[in-house]
């Protein structure tokens, strides 16, 4: 006999059922359209968790070990009131909470976008009583009804430097054992755990995790929305996987909050995406994305971006050396000229660094950063730098440079002019310093202040229309979630101020690339990686942690390659944002026509990527697959996109499975790589890659 609840919210694509009559209020189920419904709906509410656990110092957990659901706190709070509301295509409700001993107040807020079967939530705490409480762990979201452990896989990313986006999964069971709760009375302590630590907070893994039952397909798809620390957590109970979701706490980041009489906290946002299968799953997540980030007309027109730095300049940019490739750059079909890291500074990096350098401290002009002026060496003559940006205008492409604005050198004149309260500091006030840079604190009015002239300067004064910001540090320092709320709200007056400026968000490549950046910035640096032939599996996932109009993926075609690896290199960027780079102006004709190719065919789809979803014929790839596949489904046209690259092995031949083109009639157009056989044979796109390595973009159209 099927139970219903005491209360219901949701839309047309997602239903929440919650529970908020019983001693602690909680959310029974989520559900999408034409999931079926258990008979005995108790048994899909299983595990009676609240709707938020949180922890205050001094108060126990409730549970002996370090698993974060079960908080004694979370189990005293009680339902005062809920209100429901509507607006701008999202769906809104906040369940206030009270504390039964306490005068902790308590508010969890949903939102869904409209026909999007995704839910966000963030909790909200405020201090009611008399006396200051230390926060030491809320989650964002919780959910404790999900099928058990015995039917569910768990999957997670690595993210490491030149190495993003390595999807892996195993059975739940494996980290979960059934330790017998038919006897002990009680569940086992073991569960995922997974944490992103510091002001790199996709630096190990993706701020990412899914869970996909293998009896009917169905997939729960998260992200945690932060540029700083965080935590998930996947574990049982009462035969049900329970999720927790949520931002740094005390015990894996040593991070608390003092709230006084009257203060608030609000935690980060996490969004939980439902769909059939990981694709499906990801598409609701995509969609989500869309969403919630700033409005920008980059996201409609994307423009391909030249940048000066990988494998090319590399941190070394001259006015002798730019004005070439700028012309270069231009002829090949470039819309945007950044020049990267060097710019400011008369001396050299000669470290072996990252986009943007990473040498060690006291060598060349790594730990002399901050002032953010040309440097009159690399840029001698009438007008210096300001001729070099004159000549991208000119030439048609919008101006660009690279900035790390969140760091001063030790060894720049900033250093000692900004106020110490500027920087982050340890306990003791000691500055944070790392490889020779202080980390600045945009909660400061003089660290913002000074960004503010800087960019204004840069971008008002000098014409610049893009900015790539990169953050070549990392930082677990006390402040830092502030920090970084601060810096996207920093960065989002910046656009406020210069509405046409092209922001570019960049980690020490893919390693700051997480939902709440994401949501500001308009790209995302994807990777360093300066091997193409290793460049594939990362271009292949990035759209797992991105959507694809906002994935910069780097295409650095020299002229000493074959017209092969001409195409694989460019290939590689096709179905993302094309960050074109390498040697153009030492190309002959025809091999800068293979670019100019390259690019005409990409502005040809482009269109089409900024609505698009993505898939994967081949699964998520292996970091030493040979034959790595992406495709991109337009949903409201009958076009689809598949990329597909042979890096190595025997076998020409690949079969490619898609789905939702099954038993239609499909037209397939060659438009891009090897030249090959590509047919359509009623449930598949079947392809031959003749050479390794080789790649192939085509165009199908049911």
């Amino acid at each position: 006999m099927t139970q219903e609840f005491s209360y219901r919210w949701g839309h047309s694509a997602l239903t929440a059922d919650f529970d908020l009559d019983c001693r602690t209020p909680r959310l029974v189920r989520l559900t999408v359209p034409g999931e079926p419904r258990p008979e005995n709906a108790t048994e899909s509410a299983g595990a009676a968790l609240p709707l938020v656990d949180v922890t205050l110092l001094g108060q126990g957990t409730g549970w002996s070990g370090p698993r974060f659901t079960g908080t004694a706190l979370g189990q005293r709070l009680t339902h005062r009131a809920h209100h429901a509301a509507y607006g701008d295509g999202w769906h809104h409700l906040t369940v206030q909470l009270q504390d039964r001993r306490g005068g902790l107040t308590v508010f969890v807020e949903y939102s869904s976008p409209d026909a999007v079967p995704v839910l966000r939530a963030r909790v909200r705490l405020r201090n009611d009583g008399d006396t200051p409480v230390t926060v030491r762990s809320v989650s964002s979201l919780l959910l404790g009804a999900l099928p058990s452990p015995d039917v569910l896989d768990v999957h997670r990313a690595r993210n490491d430097w030149l190495a993003e986006c390595r999807w892996y999964a195993e059975e739940l069971r494996e980290s979960v054992p059934d330790v017998g709760r038919a006897f002990h009375g009680h569940d086992g302590r073991a569960g995922v755990r997974l944490a992103g630590h510091g002001s790199w907070p996709t630096d190990g893994h993706l701020a990412m995790g899914a869970l996909t039952d293998r009896t009917d397909g169905r997939c729960w798809l998260w992200q945690i929305e932060s540029a700083a620390s965080w935590l998930w957590e996947a574990g049982e109970v009462d035969h049900h996987t329970y999720l927790s979701l949520s931002g740094p706490t005390a015990d894996d980041h040593q991070w608390r909050q003092v709230l006084d009489p009257g203060v608030e906290f609000t935690s980060e946002y996490a969004a939980l995406a439902l769909g059939d299968g990981f694709d499906g799953a990801l598409s609701a997540l995509t969609a989500y994305r869309r969403r919630i980030r700033r409005p920008h007309p980059d996201h409609d027109r994307l423009p391909v971006v030249f940048n000066d730095y990988m494998n090319t300049l590399m941190g070394d940019p001259t006015t002798e050396k730019l004005l070439p490739l700028i012309d270069a750059a231009a002829e090949a079909g470039a819309e945007y000229f950044c020049v990267d890291a060097g710019w400011y500074d008369d001396e050299h990096d000669d470290g072996d660094g990252d986009a943007g350098g990473d040498g060690d401290a006291g060598g060349g002009w790594w730990d002399s950063v901050g002032a953010w002026l040309p440097a009159t060496r690399r840029f001698p003559g009438p007008g210096g730098l300001q001729a070099v940006l004159g000549r991208i205008r000119e030439r048609g492409m919008v101006p660009g440079l690279w900035l790390e604005p969140e760091v001063v050198g030790v060894r720049s004149p900033l250093a000692a002019e900004l106020p110490n309260e500027a920087f982050l500091r340890h306990e003791g006030g000691v500055r944070v310093t790392e490889q020779g840079r202080h980390q600045l604190d945009l909660t400061h009015p003089a660290a913002r202040t000074h960004l503010d002239r800087t960019v204004d300067r840069i971008v008002g004064e000098w014409g610049v229309g893009y900015l790539k910001l990169d953050y070549n540090i990392t930082t677990s320092a006390p402040g830092l979630l502030d920090h970084t709320r601060a810096w996207l709200s920093w960065l989002s007056a910046v656009l406020d101020r210069h509405p046409g400026l092209v922001v570019e968000n960049c980690g020490s490549g893919g390693l700051r690339m997480d939902g709440a950046s994401l949501a500001v910035a308009q790209l995302q640096s994807t990777s360093d990686q300066q091997d193409p032939l290793r460049y594939p599996p990362i271009a292949a996932s990035a759209p797992t942690a991105v959507p694809p109009e906002q994935g910069a993926v780097w295409a650095y075609p020299q002229p000493e390659f074959t017209d092969e690896e001409i195409a694989f290199t460019l290939g590689s960027a096709l179905l993302g944002r094309v960050h074109l780079s390498g040697h153009l102006d030492r190309m002959t004709s025809r091999q800068l026509g293979l670019v100019q190719d390259a690019l005409v065919t990409y502005k040809a789809v482009r269109d089409d990527l900024c609505q698009s979803v993505p898939f994967w014929p081949l699964g998520l790839p292996g970091w030493q697959d040979a034959r790595v596949a992406l495709g991109m489904r337009v949903p409201f046209l009958d076009t689809t996109y598949v990329l597909v690259w042979r890096r190595a092995g025997d076998d020409a031949e690949v079969t490619l499975p898609i789905a939702h083109l099954a038993g239609r009639e499909v037209r397939v157009d060659v438009l891009h790589g090897a030249v090959g056989p590509a047919a359509w044979d009623g449930a598949a796109l079947r392809v031959t890659l003749p050479r390794a390595p080789a790649v192939l973009l085509t165009r199908l159209t049911a």
